[in-house]
């Protein structure tokens, strides 16, 4: 394995009471929690967390529960377990249990749902949340049409019961279409690892099947209650994914979530942690403030 990757950090397994997560931690100063999407693993960050670590830094890049090497919990008829209230809650704890009584976090993808939620949850937690590739999933479904039934289709299918396990795992490499050449060797292997688990495949479709249901009906009900976040906000967005084509302008759709809203296009596809890691990192050093 290459020296370079995620050299001088800790990489552990914690207990945060309903799950067990795998967490690669380093660095000193203020902490940075950085939350993966699917189907990636927290390998996804191993570009940026050193540069955020360079610009001192605690860095904490766990798997979320379900994802990677972290457990799965078992799931319910609701999907509760895996509703990003929960996938919170444990990063919560994790926090916590690193010694921080105060975070900075950015999520990417289903990595950003879990961030937001934490931010609404535990607002004395979170400093400052950044939220990557994402509006709110209650907003993103009051405006499904058919461009976004079209782009996001995979969102329904995954919903579906047993069938996209079987699909996915009849060929997970065929099916993610992931590459050494983009992700880095050892992310990959990561990665592989944990889509032709079929554990990690059911429970990173669970996390798609609590969205489209209790993730929804928390959002709903934290828009009646008039809950917004009250820490800073900051939206970036890949140039060559979707954000635009569906929205216009993201910041416009998280505008009525948070009072002070920042941010702008990254130019790079989806897993922009992977493609334009010097770009974002130092959008988020930027945001998060250097500390050397």
């Amino acid at each position: 394995m290459s020296a370079r990757f995620f050299d001088g950090f800790t990489d552990e397994r914690i207990d945060v009471g309903d799950a067990e997560l795998r967490v690669r931690h380093g660095g000193s100063g203020p902490a940075v929690l950085l939350l993966h999407g699917h189907p990636r693993t927290g390998a996804t960050w191993h570009r940026v967390a050193p540069q955020l670590v360079a610009a001192g830094h605690t860095v904490i890049c766990p798997d979320l529960r379900g994802y990677g090497a972290s457990s799965k919990p078992a799931t319910t008829a609701d999907h509760a377990p895996y509703s990003k209230r929960a996938m919170a809650a444990d990063m919560c704890a994790l926090v916590r249990k690193l010694g921080h009584e105060r975070v900075l976090v950015a999520g990417h993808d289903r990595g950003s749902y879990v961030a937001f939620r934490m931010a609404l949850d535990a607002p004395d937690l979170v400093e400052r949340l950044a939220v990557l590739d994402s509006v709110p999933i209650s907003e993103a479904l009051d405006r499904c049409d058919t461009r976004f039934a079209t782009a996001w289709w995979h969102w329904f299918f995954f919903a579906q019961p047993d069938t996209p396990e079987r699909v996915i795992l009849a060929d997970p490499d065929a099916w993610y279409r992931g590459s050494a050449e983009a992700m880095g060797d050892e992310a990959f292997a990561d990665y592989r690892r944990a889509i032709h688990d079929p554990a990690t495949v059911r429970a990173m479709l669970e996390d798609y099947r609590a969205g489209l249901g209790i993730d929804r009906r928390h959002e709903d009900a934290d828009r009646a209650a008039g809950n917004r976040l009250r820490c800073p906000l900051l939206v970036l967005w890949s140039s060559h994914d979707d954000m635009e084509y569906l929205y216009g302008d993201p910041l416009s759709v998280w505008r009525p979530w948070a009072t002070d809203v920042t941010g702008g296009p990254i130019t790079s596809g989806h897993h922009m942690a992977e493609e334009a890691p010097d770009q974002l990192a130092a959008a988020l050093g930027d945001f998060f403030g250097a500390h050397p």
